[in-house]
């Protein structure tokens, strides 16, 4: 019994410090360094270097009209911005409408090779020394790129992370409730991650690199953006970030497809933990490493383990042991069969296009920790294309 005891405290430490824990611990470190280290004074000279729009697109011939619409309003000398579609595989007619556009370059092959065939196949074309790379139907503000651009003033950083930002309404579902939320906290650690040292992976809809530090990424990358960011990374750049530098989207149309877009990430996370494991180690890379685990590695590895094994622990202490000595044991329980039945009343009220917000992010939560499994399972099975199936917008 003590060793069960032993397992669920150790169980349920990996979740809270995995989901607020490190939050916390990140808070308090830069609450300290704030004391000691004045914040760098940021540079008002001007820095607006060539840079190069990428765009990756398959079939995206019903974005590109409002995309390019966006692009033509980006805040950014259009002398020093080109725009670069590589469309390989789209067949839908979206190469011959990006030819309305005569100051655009496209870039098509009739072969699909994935998003990371596109990104390595288009690279050869970038001849400026940014690159930023956003996604067809995300949407920047303004400003976007300079603010992106003023952070490689400052030669140690070789990879700038955007704010990614999910559109919501008072009619979203789980998958908008949800991830809306998640991505606000997400924002939140990003911001704490880069300026305790360096921001742990870029998202794809928006995020830019020094050119020159681009190496080709295998072919079967599943996490294109992950890869490419933290290669630059363990090269011993940094990874900044700057929320006022946002892109733009809707939620999922429904969990199913949010589901299906978190399996996916799931498995190219497990291949990306894999692959980048030197990274693991801490007397090497120090702060980078400690991040890295912390925001990355534990997530898409040890903690959805880690909820199972507190469910699995706790209910064998409770059937096994005198309820008068394991009260606290009885109320953790309680507390976790609660948050399980709201997830699945979330699923109900979901399927039924009932909307009780509170009820969707305990089922979104289930969702992301489910999707680990599910995607371990792809992952091992070698059956996650790298071909993207996008998920339904809505």
């Amino acid at each position: 019994m003590d060793a069960t005891r032993l397992l669920f405290w150790m169980s349920l430490a990996i979740v809270f410090y995995t989901y607020l824990g490190y939050g916390m611990l990140l808070f308090i470190i830069i609450s300290i360094k704030r004391w000691f280290v004045n914040p760098a004074a940021k540079s008002s000279r001007v820095y607006t270097p060539d840079v190069t729009l990428f765009i990756a697109a398959y079939n995206e011939r019903d974005y590109i009209a409002e995309k390019m619409t966006n692009t033509l309003t980006l805040n950014y000398p259009k002398n020093k911005l080109k725009v670069l579609w590589v469309t390989d595989g789209s067949d839908d007619g979206t190469p011959d409408l990006l030819k309305e556009y005569p100051h655009v370059i496209v870039e098509h092959q009739n072969l699909r090779a994935g998003k990371i065939g596109a990104i390595n196949r288009g690279m050869k074309f970038v001849s400026s020394p940014i690159t930023v790379f956003c996604d067809a139907n995300t949407m920047l503000c303004a400003d976007a790129v300079n603010h992106i651009v003023n952070l490689f003033s400052d030669d140690r950083v070789g990879c700038v992370s955007g704010e990614k930002r999910i559109f919501l309404s008072d009619k979203d579902s789980a998958s908008g409730a949800g991830e809306g939320i998640y991505w606000k906290y997400e924002s939140k650690l990003k911001k704490w991650d880069s300026e305790l040292y360096s921001v742990v992976g870029a998202a794809g809809e928006l995020f830019a690199i020094r050119t020159e530090l681009f190496t080709e990424v295998e072919k079967d990358t599943l996490l294109d953006d992950f890869m490419i960011s933290m290669r630059i990374a363990q090269k011993g750049y940094l990874i900044k970030y700057d929320p006022r530098a946002y892109a733009i989207e809707t939620a999922s149309a429904n969990v199913d497809e949010e589901l299906k877009r978190k399996i996916r990430i799931c498995a190219g996370g497990i291949q990306s933990v894999l692959r980048l494991w030197p990274l693991l180690n801490i007397f090497k890379y120090g702060w980078l490493s400690f991040q890295y685990i912390s925001h990355r590695v534990l997530r898409w590895t040890i903690t959805p383990f880690a909820l199972l094994t507190v469910f699995i622990s706790n209910l064998l202490i409770v059937l096994l042991a005198d309820y008068s000595k394991n009260t606290i044991y009885w109320v953790a329980l309680a507390l976790q069969l609660l948050f399980y039945l709201f997830a699945a009343i979330g699923y109900y009220f979901e399927n039924k296009q009932l909307r009780v917000k509170i009820l969707f992010v305990p089922y979104f939560f289930f969702i992301m920790n489910y999707a680990v499994f599910k995607g371990l399972v792809r992952y091992m099975k070698r059956s996650q294309s790298v071909n993207w199936e996008r998920a339904k917008r809505k």
